[in-house]
C-alpha cells in the first residue's frame, strides 16, 4: 500500500471499532509494526486518532455513510444548491468539492456549457454523460466513505489546475474559521482553494457557530456565502466585516442578496 491508502485504511478500521490493536493494524495493512507505529504517530499529531498502549483509539466523530447523508439532503440544501447553480455562469470552469450539498449543485447543472473539475465519484458519475460539461476527474486515493478522491496525488493533480470558482460545503463554519469532520479531506481541499479565483461556500446556517474535528481555513480565503434565512443576524455582520458576500435562500424559494463590503 502507499502511504495515503495504508493511513487511510488504519483510520477506517480504527473508526468501525472504536479501539483496535496495533497486531491487528499490522495484520490488515500489509506493514511492519514500525511502519504502522509511524503511522500512528503521524494520525494522532494530526488529530485522528489517539495513540494508546498497544494500539489506537478514534478521536473523530463518526462519518455517515454518504448515501445516506444524500438521502437526508434537506429542502434547503437543495434550494441552497439550485441557487448556486444559477450564479454560474455559462462557460465557466468550476471545481466541485465532494459532499452532499455540492451534489446537489452538481444535478441542477444540466443544460450548462461548463468544465468541470471534480474529485467526486457521485459527482463524477452525474455528470459524465451531460452534452455540454467537459469534465475533468482528479484522481488520488478513494476514501470509501465519500467517494472522494484525496490525499498526494490529488494534491499533485490540484496543483496543475487553475478554475475561476471553487464550490465547496464544510463540515461546520466558525468565526476563526472553515472546518472539515473528515481530517484526511483537508490538505486537499486546501490545495483546492489555491487552484481557484473565487470560493464558494455552500452551506445550510446550521453549520455556523460549529467547529468540526480538523481546522481548513480562515473565513478570509471565502468569497461568497449562499445559505438558507435561519442564518441569524450576527453571523451576517460577521460575514460582512469578512468582506464575504451572502446569498441567503428564502423559505419561499425567494433569494435575498446581502453584498459583503
Amino acid at each position: 500500500m502507499i502511504t495515503d491508502e495504508r493511513r487511510i485504511k488504519i483510520l477506517q478500521i480504527t473508526e468501525e471499532s472504536g479501539f483496535v490493536s496495533l497486531q491487528r493494524l499490522v495484520a490488515a495493512v500489509g506493514a511492519s509494526e514500525s511502519t504502522v507505529r509511524r503511522d500512528l504517530e503521524f494520525l494522532d499529531a494530526q488529530g485522528h486518532l489517539h495513540r494508546t498502549r498497544g494500539g489506537a483509539a478514534y478521536a473523530g466523530d463518526s462519518l455517515t455513510d454518504f448515501d445516506v447523508r444524500q438521502n437526508r439532503a434537506s429542502l434547503e440544501k437543495r434550494r441552497i444548491a439550485q441557487r448556486m447553480a444559477e450564479m454560474i455562469s455559462v462557460g465557466e470552469t468550476i471545481l466541485l468539492d465532494g459532499g452532499t450539498t455540492t451534489l446537489e449543485v452538481a444535478r441542477n447543472l444540466n443544460g450548462k456549457a461548463l468544465q468541470v473539475v471534480t474529485n467526486s465519484f457521485p459527482i463524477a458519475s452525474l455528470l459524465m454523460n451531460q452534452a455540454k460539461i467537459e469534465l475533468i476527474f482528479i484522481g488520488g486515493y478513494v476514501y470509501p466513505k465519500t467517494g472522494v478522491a484525496l490525499g498526494d496525488q490529488a494534491i499533485e493533480a490540484l496543483k496543475s489546475i487553475h478554475v475561476s470558482r471553487l464550490v465547496m460545503g464544510a463540515g461546520g463554519v466558525a468565526e476563526n474559521g472553515l472546518f472539515n469532520s473528515n481530517a484526511l479531506l483537508v490538505e486537499t481541499e486546501r490545495q483546492m482553494i489555491e487552484a481557484a479565483d473565487r470560493v464558494s461556500l455552500v452551506a445550510d446556517s446550521s453549520k455556523f457557530g460549529q467547529r468540526a474535528l480538523s481546522y481548513l481555513c480562515p473565513l478570509t480565503a471565502v468569497n461568497e456565502v449562499v445559505t438558507d434565512d435561519g442564518l441569524s443576524d450576527d453571523w451576517h455582520q460577521t460575514l460582512d466585516a469578512n468582506g464575504i458576500a451572502v446569498e441567503v435562500v428564502a423559505g419561499s424559494n425567494r433569494t435575498v442578496t446581502v453584498s459583503g463590503s
